[in-house]
C-alpha cells in the first residue's frame, strides 16, 4: 500500500516507518526538511516529500497517489497560537488528501468531567476536521509509556529525582496510559480496517500517583509522595521543568490534560482488535527501563523539529568564527567517534561544571538547559536534540555541526571536521556566533575570555581522548 506519513522525526512516526516498511508498505514521508531523515536505518528505504503543512501550495504533490496516510504531527511547543497552527495545519491536509481511502490520526483522550486542556481539546479539533473531511479513523490515547516518551520522561525523573514529593491533589485522579508498543500496534492494524470513526485505547487505569509508585517498585526505590491542595497547574508545570527533562512548554500541557480523570472506554478497540491485549503499566515501564538499559532508545520527545525556522549556517557579515585545529595520528572515524559522542550522561569533556552553570541559567530563564540529554551515547542524528544544541547537520565520519538552542542574543553554532591529513587527521573546531544588535555583540566580547578557555580546553581534550583511543585499538607487541 502507498502510505504518507506525517511527523516522521517524532516519538511515534519515527518508531512507525520501520514498522510499515517491514510490512512491505510502500513509505512517503512529508516533511519539511529531508536532511532530518538523513542517518536513520531506513531512510534509503523510503520517498521524501518536502512540503509544509503551514504551506497549502506545497502539500498536492506530496500526497498525489497516496491510498492512506498517518496524521501524527501537533504545534504543541509552538506557543500560544498551537491550537490555531493545529487547525489551520489540518483544513489543508483534509483539503490535499481527498484522494485517500484512510487516514489514520493519533488524539487524546478526553476527559470525562470538567473542562478539557487547551492542548486536548486542540487534538479533538484536529480531529474533528479529519473526520468531516477524510474518512479517518482516530485513535485516542492517554500518556503515553516508553523508554524517551515525554510522559515516561517526567515519572522517572520525578520519580528518581524526589525521596519526598509534595504533589497537587488531583494526581490521585485516574489516568490511563499505554505503551508504546501498544500505540503502533493500534496504528498498523488501523493500517488494515475499514474507516472507524473515534475509537479509544489504553491500558489499565491507576493514578498518577500510582504510576510513580509503581516506577518506584520496578528501580527499588522508596518514596513517599504526599498530596496537598495547593500547586495550580502552572505551578505544578514549571515544578516538573525544573526538576525534569521536559521544558515547561511541553510540561504545562501535559500536567493540565491530568488534572481531571482521563479514562478511556476500550470496549470498542477490544472488539475491533481482539488480537491486541494491552501490556500492563508495570510491564510498559520494565520494558523503557530495559531499552534505555541495553542502549536501544528509537526516539525521543525532544527529537520532533518543531516550528521554529530551521537557520541553514552560511558566511556573511556579521557572523563571528573562531577556529581551532590541531592534528591527531590517526583516522578520521577515530576523531569523529569522538567529538560525536559529547554530551548527555558522558558530559563535555572539560569544564563541566561551567556547562552544567550554562544550563542552569537556561532552564531559569526558560530554555531547555542540559537536562535533554542525548538519545544514544554514540549515534547522532541531524534534527535531534543534544543537551542544548540541536544536531543541524552530521556526516560520518567527517563532520557534526550543532545548533544552539540555549537563550541567546543571537544564533550560535558548534562545529568539529575531522579532515584527513596525511597518515592523521586534522581536528577543525569552530565556534560561530551571529549576534542580534548590541546585545548581542556585548554578550560574545563579555563572555569571550570565559569561551576561549572552554573551546582550547575542549579542542584539546578531544584530541587527547582520540589519540588514547587509537593507542588503545592498536595491536601490541606480536600481535598481527
Amino acid at each position: 500500500m502507498k502510505v504518507l506519513v506525517t511527523g516522521a522525526t517524532g516519538y511515534i512516526g519515527g518508531r512507525l516507518v520501520p514498522r510499515l516498511l517491514e510490512r512491505g508498505h510502500n513509505v512517503r514521508l512529508l516533511v519539511r526538511d529531508t536532511a532530518r531523515i538523513a542517518g536513520r536505518t531506513w531512510a534509503d528505504g523510503v520517498e521524501l516529500a518536502k512540503a509544509d503543512l503551514l504551506e497549502p501550495a506545497t502539500l498536492p504533490a506530496a500526497l498525489e497517489g497516496i491510498e492512506a496516510a498517518f496524521y501524527l504531527v501537533h504545534s504543541m511547543t509552538a506557543g500560544r497560537d498551537f491550537a490555531n497552527m493545529d487547525a489551520r495545519a489540518a483544513r489543508a491536509f483534509a483539503a490535499a488528501a481527498s484522494g485517500a481511502r484512510l487516514v489514520v490520526y493519533l488524539g487524546g483522550l478526553m476527559p470525562e468531567v470538567g473542562q478539557a486542556s487547551t492542548h486536548l481539546a486542540s487534538r479533538a479539533e484536529v480531529g474533528g476536521i479529519l473526520r468531516a473531511a477524510l474518512p479517518t479513523t482516530e485513535l485516542r490515547a492517554g500518556p503515553i509509556i516508553g523508554a524517551g516518551s515525554a510522559s515516561f520522561e517526567m515519572v522517572r525523573y520525578l520519580t528518581e529525582r524526589l525521596p519526598v514529593m509534595v504533589a497537587p491533589r488531583w494526581v490521585g485522579n485516574p489516568v490511563q496510559p499505554i505503551a508504546v508498543r501498544d500505540v503502533l500496534s493500534y496504528l498498523l492494524a488501523a493500517l488494515e480496517r475499514e474507516p472507524l470513526g473515534v475509537v479509544e485505547v489504553g491500558g489499565d487505569a491507576l493514578s498518577f500517583k500510582h504510576m510513580m509508585e509503581v516506577y518506584a517498585q520496578v528501580r527499588g526505590l522508596r518514596r513517599v509522595i504526599v498530596p496537598v491542595p495547593v500547586l495550580a497547574p502552572g505551578l505544578a508545570a514549571r515544578w516538573v521543568g525544573l526538576v525534569t527533562p521536559i521544558p515547561n512548554r511541553l510540561a504545562v500541557p501535559i500536567i493540565e490534560g491530568v488534572i481531571h480523570p482521563l479514562l478511556a472506554d476500550t470496549a470498542r478497540a477490544l472488539s475491533l482488535f481482539p488480537a491486541i491485549r494491552p501490556l500492563t503499566y508495570r510491564r510498559a515501564v520494565e520494558e523503557a527501563l530495559g531499552a534505555i538499559e541495553r542502549g536501544e532508545v528509537e526516539t525521543r520527545w525532544s527529537g520532533a523539529l518543531g516550528s521554529g525556522s530551521t537557520v541553514e549556517l552560511s558566511d556573511r557579515e556579521g557572523l563571528i568564527r573562531e577556529v581551532r585545529t590541531v592534528r591527531i595520528e590517526t583516522s578520521p572515524q577515530t576523531v569523529f567517534e569522538i567529538f560525536s559522542s559529547l554530551g548527555g550522561e558522558r558530559g563535555w569533556l572539560v569544564w563541566n561544571w561551567a556547562w552544567w552553570l550554562r544550563g542552569l541559567v537556561d532552564r531559569v530563564t526558560g530554555g531547555p538547559g542540559l537536562r535533554r540529554g542525548r538519545r544514544h551515547p554514540r549515534e547522532l542524528l541531524a534534527g535531534e536534540a543534544l543537551d542544548f544544541w540541536r544536531v543541524e547537520e552530521v556526516e560520518p565520519p567527517r563532520l557534526l555541526r550543532l545548533r544552539a538552542e540555549m537563550r541567546l542574543p543571537g544564533r550560535a553554532w558548534l562545529q568539529w571536521q575531522a579532515v584527513p591529513d596525511g597518515d592523521g587527521t586534522r581536528l577543525v573546531q569552530t565556534a560561530l556566533f551571529a549576534p542580534v544588535g548590541l546585545g548581542g555583540a556585548l554578550y560574545w566580547n563579555l563572555l569571550y575570555p570565559a569561551h576561549r578557555l572552554i573551546f582550547s580546553g575542549l579542542v584539546r581534550a578531544i584530541a587527547r581522548e582520540a589519540r588514547a583511543e587509537a593507542h588503545r585499538a592498536a595491536p601490541g607487541p606480536g600481535e598481527p
